[in-house]
């Protein structure tokens, strides 16, 4: 009987030497140290760039600032820039999606001039008939290249050649200089230095602005987009 209750203590003795170690953790589903701080240590990721924020840093995080980003040219930016919001944790009820469309643009040009006399004879047809002009700034293929007007449709810039045909002059083209697109404009409203940290990760998205300023630097963004890379016919 003394043997059986030695043996029993013994084993007991054991099996709590084994569990208070942490060997039984995953087969119990019991922890040994219970959630104690050490437990929580070992459990924590890059510790090292943990930092503790003084009152200034603090509040300067939970300042909140609207800004606007973009435009960004076309939907398909939009789905590219909207995936990497999503890997940046920012969620899209954090911003609102300001959309514009923005009309083509087709113009009235010379042809590619094949050598620097034909150009120059151009120039001063053009002068002589009062004709203003500006020279397009590519792609390099289409360069050199005289723009003569600029129009809102292609049926307007049909009209403005034929008109400049019955005038007697040749070697001019119909030009597509922009291609109708959507602009979008994202507008952050309530943004946190963590949320406006993260935007400024994402290259797409460019340098960010106030809202007050938003709306003057889209059009200017948009009278660039205006010297895109044209496509003649």
């Amino acid at each position: 009987m003394l043997r059986i209750l030695f043996v029993t203590t013994l084993l007991l003795n054991l099996l709590v030497f084994v569990f208070t170690q942490g060997w039984l953790d995953g087969l119990t589903g019991l922890r040994a140290r219970g959630d104690s701080d050490p437990a929580r240590l070992q459990q924590q990721v890059n510790p090292e760039q943990m930092q503790l924020l003084n009152a200034q840093a603090a509040k300067s995080i939970q300042a909140r600032s609207c800004l606007e980003f973009g435009p960004l040219v076309g939907d398909e930016a939009l789905r590219s820039v909207q995936g990497q919001l999503e890997k940046a944790g920012i969620a899209a009820s954090q911003w609102q999606d300001l959309r514009a469309e923005q009309a083509g643009v087709w113009a009235v040009a010379t042809i590619r001039f094949p050598n620097k006399d034909f150009q120059q004879r151009k120039e001063e047809t053009y002068k002589r008939m009062r004709i203003n002009f500006e020279y397009l700034a590519g792609p390099p293929e289409e360069v050199p290249t005289m723009v003569l007007s600029r129009h809102g449709s292609e049926k307007a810039a049909e009209a403005a050649l034929e008109a400049m045909s019955q005038r007697a002059l040749k070697g001019l083209r119909v030009m597509q200089l922009q291609a109708a697109s959507t602009l979008h404009v994202l507008r952050f409203a309530q943004a946190d230095g963590v949320t406006q940290g993260r935007l400024r990760g994402i290259r797409e998205l460019g340098e960010g602005r106030s809202c007050s300023a938003g709306a003057a630097a889209s059009a200017a963004s948009a009278n660039e987009a205006a010297s895109a890379t044209p496509s003649g016919r």
